[in-house]
């Protein structure tokens, strides 16, 4: 792995601690998304720590009912990924992504408007980590011009980051389709 790409993903593990080990919602091309899942999943204002530390006593329950109940309180994805289609060695986005692009843009409008979002981009393994790197990136600014112009979300909201090949999907090949994709995430 190249320096530059290793200072990038130490830097993005700082800056987004939960996000290595992060749950994520993949939707495939045929998939249709809907917005209220985009702003659930999405929604971090939910799950940030309150400005004021406060202590509790939990009483425990080791009966199975409670267990049961502890388990189906999992939290659910917070990321969402979507396989957005670009030309061959491109970055311009083709015309059946833009449907999953649409809903998602209704998602994002439906979160607070403090709310930022990390659009990703991703690549599978082929070709130079450098490439997949700036190829990625370009394609995370695509999507987010498009969600900007197209529209009108709030650029100011909207964070873009190129991690190329460097976490692909679990249990995958690198190589794997499935790996070139956009992923979102609140901020």
């Amino acid at each position: 792995m190249s320096p530059r790409l290793l200072l990038a993903a130490l830097t993005l593990a700082m800056s987004a601690g939960h996000a290595v080990a992060q749950e994520v919602k993949l939707y495939r091309a045929t998939e249709s998304v809907d917005p209220r899942d985009v702003a659930q999943i999405l929604d971090q204002s939910k799950t940030r720590q309150p400005a004021m530390k406060m202590r509790s006593i939990r009483v425990l329950d080791d009966s199975p009912s409670a267990q049961v109940a502890q388990a189906g309180a999992k939290a659910g994805p917070s990321a969402l990924a979507l396989p957005v289609q670009f030309a061959f060695d491109s970055a311009d986005i083709l015309p059946g992504a833009r449907r999953q692009l649409d809903a998602l843009a209704e998602g994002i409008r439906l979160l607070p408007e403090a709310q930022a979002v990390v659009i990703e981009g991703h690549t599978d393994a082929t070709g130079t980590d450098r490439y997949n790197e700036q190829l990625s990136l370009r394609r995370a600014y695509s999507v987010k011009h498009y969600l900007v112009t197209t529209h009108g979300l709030d650029a100011a909201r909207l964070r873009t980051v190129g991690l190329g090949s460097l976490e692909t999907l679990p249990g995958r090949d690198p190589y794997a389709p499935d790996n070139r994709r956009v992923q979102f995430r609140g901020e």
